[in-house]
């Protein structure tokens, strides 16, 4: 792999049209100039990222332009305000160039090279942002697979911009810019995809709370990349609470690390706990990471893209519990839990979806509260026999069977809620979720859920992701088959949406060999069909 040199004169113009000026950010494989477009007379970032040795064919070469510039410009579709726009893409015999709007931020490489290593509060925020962009991304079937500090930048006021994208297989290099951020598949050659990114999102939290990188360079390219894949991790000694959720990051095998949602919930802790010991009164801790900064590529209405999703929230949960052997909220042991729904990814559905209710006035959604133990009322006119409606304090009503109640309920703040609903020594539960934070495509969001549920193992999903209406909203079926205690399980997911962002799934699961039982069918009809949004108690 040539490696850059960062001396080049102010004379020479790149594509006989930008002209670098001076050096602002430096890695293995990768420089990055101010420069200004003699043109127009803006300034811009100019980037160089040397080439194999021998450079690129033309096909090659036109290819690897593409590349980029088709991901960047998905990227700005998606996150305007988070992603720079990429405005020119060359190469020439030995380097790739890319030509980037200016950015008003400091590389995050630069300021931990300047300021040392942030406390584990500021990396969870900055690590947040991150999240945002990649959440978007990944949910539009992108990788970034370049991810390191020299592509962050961090602005005095706003979010962390990301840059790169598109640079990850735009040419035959393994790695091109920062080996030591390389995911271990990187660093074997071998084909990667979003794990690979959240590697690297553990390596940049790793940085910025210990001053270093998880694995430093060793002078070659292939060195360092080589004790990325063979060595054993330090473990962190600045983290605080980070630490579970960077070494969780930062596994070896791509299907071990922790998924996104889970990330999402350890950071967002820090943040929480971090604002309820603030002396002084400050924003709520959603504000810094909620805001509205990546679209659906439509940008219908500007909605939130998969950030926290409402649909993520069981499978949260089940991965914090891989890690912890605990459920988060309740303090009970996994042990101690019923084995086929406790254990499970989410819950599971049947194989015939009902016919949708007929779409009525729903009710104002309601912030999530706690309060009063639930209560079940008699059975509404019209309920099947042995059903009594249920009115939860968390914000919805849904008619249960006799003698069903709540057996697990996870909170995260006011963002997001899940109930898990059923009855001792029966194996079918009902979970129902909610988010304030949900995309704006009912599919693309179960296809981001689909992704962590892989990673539980014992995971088939049954037929098409469905696009449906449900209670006049738009909304989206997946069923799917996974494993818990050795029961095989089958699930069906509905999610809709309610409008600003927010959301819910309801997740009917049964042993997959009672799935068409007359009585089954029967109950997941009369959830579908009663389920509602609450008044606030």
């Amino acid at each position: 792999m040539t490696m850059v040199e960062p001396h080049l004169s102010t004379e020479e113009l790149i594509a006989g049209r930008y002209r670098p000026l001076e050096v602002v950010q430096q890695e293995t494989n990768r420089v990055g100039w101010y420069g200004e477009d003699v043109e127009t007379g803006r300034p811009c970032l100019l980037t160089r990222v040397g080439l194999p040795e021998g450079g690129l064919d033309a096909r090659a070469a036109r290819r690897a332009v593409s590349r980029v510039m088709h991901a960047a410009e998905t990227m700005r579709t998606l996150c305007p305000d988070r992603v720079p726009a990429v405005l020119d893409a060359v190469t020439d015999a030995d380097a790739l160039w890319t030509v980037t709007e200016w950015v008003g931020g400091t590389p995050l490489g630069e300021l931990l090279a300047q300021r040392g290593a942030f406390n584990y509060v500021r990396a969870a925020r900055i690590g947040l942002e991150l999240l945002d962009v990649l959440d978007a991304a990944h949910t539009a079937g992108l990788t970034h697979g370049e991810l390191s500090p020299g592509q962050v930048f961090v602005p005095e006021r706003g979010p962390a911009v990301v840059g790169g994208f598109g640079l990850a297989g735009a040419t035959l290099a393994p790695r091109l810019t920062a080996p030591s951020y390389a995911s271990p598949e990187q660093a074997r050659d071998e084909r990667i995809g979003p794990a690979a990114d959240l590697w690297a999102l553990g390596a940049i939290l790793y940085t910025m709370v210990e001053g270093r990188p998880p694995f430093r360079e060793r002078g070659r390219p292939e060195a360092t990349l080589k004790g990325v894949d063979r060595l054993p991790l330090r473990a962190p000694v600045r983290a605080g609470p980070l630490a579970r959720a960077v070494q969780g990051l930062l596994r070896k095998e791509s299907r071990d690390r922790l998924p996104r949602p889970v990330v999402r919930e350890a950071l967002t802790r820090v943040l929480s706990a971090d604002a309820a010991t603030a002396p002084v009164p400050r924003p709520r801790v959603r504000h810094p990471y909620a805001a509205t900064v990546c679209r659906s590529v439509s940008g219908r209405g500007g909605r939130m893209l998969a950030v926290g999703t409402a649909l993520a929230v069981v499978t949260v949960t089940v991965a914090v519990l891989a890690a912890t052997g605990t459920f988060p909220g309740s303090g009970t042991s996994a042990s101690d839990r019923r084995a086929a729904p406790r254990t499970s990814a989410p819950v599971a559905a049947p194989a015939t979806p009902a016919t949708p209710a007929t779409p009525s006035a729903p009710a104002t959604p309601a912030t999530p509260t706690r309060t009063a133990a639930p209560t079940a009322s008699p059975t509404a006119t019209g309920l099947p026999d042995g059903f009594r409606t249920y009115s939860s304090p968390e914000g919805f009503s849904v008619a249960l069977p006799d003698g069903w109640r709540p057996l697990d309920t996870t909170r995260v703040d006011d963002l997001a809620y899940r109930v898990v609903l059923g009855a001792s020594g029966d194996p079918r539960t009902l979970t129902v979720t909610y988010s304030a934070r949900v995309g704006p495509d009912p599919v693309a969001v179960w296809r981001g859920v689909e992704q962590d549920l892989r990673r539980a193992g014992g995971f088939r999903r049954v037929g098409a992701i469905a696009a449906r209406t449900y209670q006049g909203r738009r909304a989206a079926d997946m069923q799917w088959l996974s494993t818990a205690g050795g029961l095989r399980l089958r699930t069906l997911g509905r999610g809709f949406l309610l409008g600003d962002g927010r959301g819910y799934s309801l997740r009917w699961t049964t042993p997959a060999a009672d799935w068409s039982d007359a009585g089954n069918r029967a109950a997941l009809a009369a959830f579908l069909r009663t389920f509602r949004q609450a008044d606030p108690a």
